[in-house]
């Protein structure tokens, strides 16, 4: 999805730097951040071979693009660019690059910041690490169980293994 900001999207393939810093340059551009987000070999605590990324694309598009004209009006003569990778990614790999132009460097640095923040707050893109204890799901939590807690005094634990998928214990 692209407009006047720049490019929001999704991609399968592996991402291009200069094809999100290219959507947002311009001739008022005096200064431009570059935010690149990777697949690192480690998170909380515990080994990562691979990560598997899934989203609801339009919905996911949508977003981004608010985040952007949200942050064009509060931020004037910004330009922002984000592409996501869904699917299955290797350590290294890149797994987002978000960009943002404006006539100074100042604000450049403030958009960018703002626009992987919001991303990560608000665009609704699953996570799946894999390791030597076998794949899960990351920020995973059972629907069926929201608000028991609040009804009936006890707290719901959830496991996650690899090939059975979540249970419950009470």
């Amino acid at each position: 999805m692209s407009d006047g900001l720049g490019l929001f999207d999704l991609r399968t393939e592996p991402l291009s730097v200069d094809e999100v810093t290219a959507a947002v340059q311009h001739g008022g551009a005096g200064g431009t951040v570059v935010f690149l987000g990777s697949v690192r070999d480690e998170s909380d605590g515990r080994a990562v071979s691979l990560l598997e990324y899934e989203a609801y694309p339009s919905m996911a598009r949508s977003e981004m693009a608010a985040i952007g004209a949200e942050l064009a009006r509060e931020i004037p003569g910004v330009r922002l660019a984000a592409v996501h990778r869904v699917g299955k990614l290797e350590v290294g790999e890149l797994a987002i690059v978000c960009a943002a132009s404006a006539p100074h460097r100042g604000e450049a640095f403030r958009a960018c910041r703002a626009l992987i923040d919001r991303i990560k707050e608000r665009v609704t893109i699953w996570k799946r690490e894999h390791g030597p204890d076998g794949p899960y799901w990351v920020g995973w939590q059972d629907a069926r169980c929201l608000g028991h807690d609040e009804r009936d005094g006890h707290a719901h634990a959830h496991t996650h293994t690899p090939e059975e998928g979540p249970t419950h214990e009470r």
